[in-house]
């Protein structure tokens, strides 16, 4: 036993031991102290009834929680945030996979074709969201000139919640289609012509060829992409920002936080007890679809 802990851990392992040591430790400092520290202190603060600016504060405990979850906001909060997550993540993936299928045909133009779709996924959202306000605008917005050319009125995009909402929720979709887009453009390219050609030779059709075939072998691409997407959703912050700064009826939880803190109340307990909440969401939802989500996925 003796011989063989000696074998294990020799010269040579200590060595290459201490070479990944030396080039791993400074990442791993850096992830500790503005990752891992800074969500720590989150969840401390989250404790805390303090004005942001102020230099003492009061222990409150759990306090911040129950106010948040037994306030009149937080229903609305939860709901914008479910429908903003289920819309932009849904849309985004069923558009990215059909804008993919049409990509993977060999045409003449599919690579300008490419990177014409992939391109508004790495503008600023700021940027975007400046240019869509214009086009959202109800006086002088591209799309308000548009309808009235035909006699139709222009909705009030920004003063009602629902159409609000349904604004972002447009542009978010249209910035990150590209995104998926490209992912399950690179999973189609990854399935083996000679499996389509004998799914052919067996009489299927496209739409039998794609549900029996393609689907399937895209699942580990869906679920990534299912991982990434929620996340990134949940996340979603700048254009939020731009498009509608009062939050009228796009109070997400990302957004909720940043109004608790910088939109006049200077609530730092209580957006940093938001924020945990978010932090916690995330957590699960990842190990949700992890443990749960991949049995169904079918590696090739």
């Amino acid at each position: 036993m003796a011989a063989t802990t000696r074998r294990r851990f020799g010269q040579r392992e200590r060595h290459d031991f201490l070479v990944f040591l030396a080039l791993a430790a400074p990442n791993i400092l850096l992830i500790v102290a503005f990752t891992y520290r800074p969500v720590l202190n989150n969840i401390y603060f989250s404790t805390l009834d303090w004005t942001l600016g102020a230099a003492t504060a009061v222990q409150v405990g759990f306090g911040n929680y129950v106010e948040f979850f037994t306030s009149s906001d937080f229903t609305q909060v939860a709901t914008v945030t479910a429908v903003f997550t289920a819309a932009t993540v849904g849309g985004s993936m069923v558009l990215g996979l059909l804008v993919a299928l049409a990509l993977h045909r060999r045409m003449p133009g599919s690579g300008f074709a490419r990177a014409a779709v992939f391109s508004p996924y790495v503008l600023s959202g700021v940027g975007v969201g400046l240019v869509w306000l214009f086009i959202f605008d109800p006086v002088i917005g591209v799309l308000a000139g548009l309808l009235r050319m035909i006699g139709l009125p222009s909705p009030q995009w920004f003063n009602d919640p629902s159409l609000a909402l349904a604004m972002v929720i447009i542009v978010y979709i249209w910035k990150n289609v590209g995104y998926a887009a490209v992912i399950y453009l690179a999973g189609l390219q990854a399935i083996p012509q000679d499996l389509r050609e004998a799914i052919a030779l067996d009489g299927a059709g496209p739409w039998r060829t794609f549900r029996s075939l393609v689907l399937p072998l895209l699942s580990p691409t869906t679920f990534f992409l299912l991982i990434t997407s929620v996340l990134s959703s949940l996340q979603a912050f700048d254009i939020i920002r731009i498009m509608t700064p009062l939050g009228t009826g796009t109070t997400t939880l990302i957004y909720e936080a940043y109004l608790q803190a910088f939109g006049g109340y200077n609530r730092a307990g209580y957006s940093a007890t938001v924020s945990t909440v978010l932090f916690a969401l995330l957590v699960v939802l990842t190990l949700v679809q992890v443990l749960v989500l991949e049995r169904r996925v079918h590696y090739r």
